[in-house]
């Protein structure tokens, strides 16, 4: 897929997308300013800020999520978008990188399920797309060069850990998935 028609897909889902609230809209609409004026919104080195991805593994154990190691906050697993990979691909490729556990994308095709502008570390700007994805409740495997420290939490749990610009994503997938009575 070249970097015209990915950019183009990507804006056009960010355009469609209802935020969950008032910090992804912030961050939709300070995302979308950003793709229009990046030449190469998907290369990290052509800009401070960048396009990243992101997955929200799921599974029956809870959410899970891994302590990264130099921003020492509790994460989802993601990263840079490597060329020419769709930022669907690198969320898939990030996870199974960072935790060693092969997690598939709750649908087909993969949706964003949230959008985040935040400090990547160094000067950088991450213009982070976040999918949903679901994994076997298996033991984490990350490999040795990544954080050791990954695991599943509950729901709660990840909710209370979790950096603040996940905590509302994680409630608002709880709600979805557990509806009051």
């Amino acid at each position: 897929m070249t970097a015209d028609v990915r950019v183009t897909a990507l804006r056009d889902e960010l355009c469609s997308r209802t935020p969950i609230d008032g910090r992804e809209q912030r961050s939709l609409t300070a995302f979308v300013a950003a793709l229009d004026r990046l030449e190469r919104p998907f290369d990290q080195h052509a800009d401070p800020t960048h396009v990243t991805a992101s997955a929200v593994v799921r599974s029956s154990a809870g959410f899970l999520l891994h302590r990264h190691r130099r921003l020492r906050r509790w994460l989802q697993p993601g990263g840079h978008v490597d060329a020419g990979e769709t930022p669907a691909a690198a969320a898939r490729r990030e996870s199974l990188e960072e935790t060693g556990l092969l997690a598939e994308h709750a649908t087909d095709p993969p949706r964003i399920i949230h959008v985040d502008v935040h400090p990547g570390g160094r000067g950088h700007t991450h213009l982070d797309v976040r999918y949903l994805l679901h994994a076997p409740a298996d033991e984490p495997r990350p490999p040795a060069d990544e954080s050791q420290d990954v695991a599943w939490f509950t729901p709660e749990a990840a909710i209370a850990i979790a950096d603040p610009g996940l905590r509302g994503l994680l409630a608002h997938l709880e709600r979805q998935e557990c509806p009051p009575r």
